[in-house]
Order: C-alpha cells, then sequence, then structure tokens
C-alpha cells in the first residue's frame, strides 16, 4: 500500500465521508488519487460502523460527477488548446465522431467498467458537440454503477479486500482491453465501409473521363 493511500484512508477515517466525496472528485479531474480503492475503503469503514455508508456513498457520487463535469468543461472551454494537441489524431478523430452523433456510452462505461479512460473521455466529450445534460445522465448512472460495484464490494467482503481490490483492478484491465479491440474493429470496419464507397463511386465514374 502506497504512502499516498495510507494518508487518504486514515484522512477517510478520522474525517469521514467529506474526505471521500473531495479525493473523488479530484481523481475524476485528473489528480492521481486512488479513488476506486477509497470507495472499497469506504465500504469496509462502513461494515465496521466507522462510517455511515449511504452518507458516504452520496458523497461520493456527488464529487465524482462535479470531478466529471469539470472534465467536461476544461474540454468545452479549453477546446482550441485541446484540439491543437489533439485534434489530428486519428482515435481523437473517431472519438469526436462518435460523441457528435450524441452517443454517451462511452461516458457511462468508463465510469466504472474501463475508469482508465474515463478522465480523457471527459475532455473528448466536452470538445465534442454532446450536450452536457447528455453527458450528466450518462455519468451519474456510470458513477452510481461504480460506487455501487466497488463500495458493495468492500462492505460485503471487508475481510477479504486486498483481494477484491486485484480482482476488480483485473476487471478493470479486463474492460480496458475489451474495449480496445472493440475500438478496433470498429475502425476497421469504418475503414472497410469506406474502402468500398471509394470503390462504388469510382466505378460510376463513365469511361469517357477517365482517358
Amino acid at each position: 500500500m502506497s504512502e499516498i493511500t495510507e494518508i487518504f484512508n486514515l484522512g477517510l477515517l478520522l474525517y469521514g465521508a467529506p474526505v471521500l466525496g473531495l479525493a473523488v472528485m479530484a481523481g475524476a479531474f485528473g489528480l492521481p488519487v486512488p479513488s476506486s480503492l477509497l470507495v472499497i475503503t469506504a465500504g469496509i469503514f462502513s461494515r465496521q460502523g466507522s462510517l455511515d455508508w449511504y452518507y458516504a456513498a452520496t458523497l461520493g457520487l456527488v464529487g465524482a460527477v462535479v470531478g466529471d463535469s469539470l472534465g467536461f468543461a476544461f474540454g468545452r472551454w479549453g477546446g482550441k488548446w485541446i484540439s491543437h494537441r489533439y485534434g489530428d489524431t486519428k482515435l481523437w478523430v473517431n472519438a469526436l465522431s462518435t460523441f457528435n452523433r450524441g452517443s454517451g456510452v462511452a461516458v457511462f462505461l468508463t465510469r466504472f467498467l474501463v475508469t482508465a479512460g474515463a478522465v480523457p473521455v471527459n475532455f473528448m466529450a466536452g470538445n465534442s458537440k454532446l450536450r452536457f445534460r447528455s453527458f450528466l445522465f450518462y455519468a451519474i448512472a456510470g458513477e452510481a454503477m461504480w460506487i455501487i460495484l466497488y463500495g458493495g464490494a468492500g462492505y460485503f467482503f471487508s475481510s477479504q479486500w486486498e483481494f477484491i481490490n486485484s480482482v476488480l483492478s483485473d476487471f478493470g484491465s479486463i474492460g480496458l482491453a475489451m474495449a480496445a479491440v472493440g475500438f478496433g474493429v470498429y475502425l476497421w470496419r469504418q475503414k472497410k465501409t469506406s474502402l468500398w464507397t471509394l470503390k462504388f463511386q469510382f466505378a460510376r465514374i463513365p469511361i469517357k473521363r477517365l482517358k
């Protein structure tokens, strides 16, 4: 266990749920905070009677959503810098294309399944045409799932928290791998579709125009 995790755990034990809310908010915005481990720890402390679970879950959810919203705002208002930094990459262009069609599924899934992608997804969503209310809906739903899964794991398996943390970390890694494969398949299909479209358009060109 790292020193920073011990510090946050001690703060959570001494000062309660507000520490969880602030830490989760910082982590959701992109600061190096062990948010998932803290939510698990909050579940453990709640099972031991040291923390009110409903209060902790509420502040954790609020903190996570506020942090996500700050990331969205940074993507929206810092769009010029982000576009200049990442706008020419194929990954960024395809991600923006997805968000511009109004799909917030990536926002939902990266809250609890592929958590490593949550922060860049927030920036992408803000830099796209996705409406904030749509982003907020998916973010709240995903963060609630995250709190329930991770906090519930800590609560019900408090005596095996190291094992649970390892399992959930592997779960996140598997989710990230699945997302990468899925996105790769999506890009391949898009490229294949574009190639067929090009061939079709070329085939429609009269022979005289090709001479």
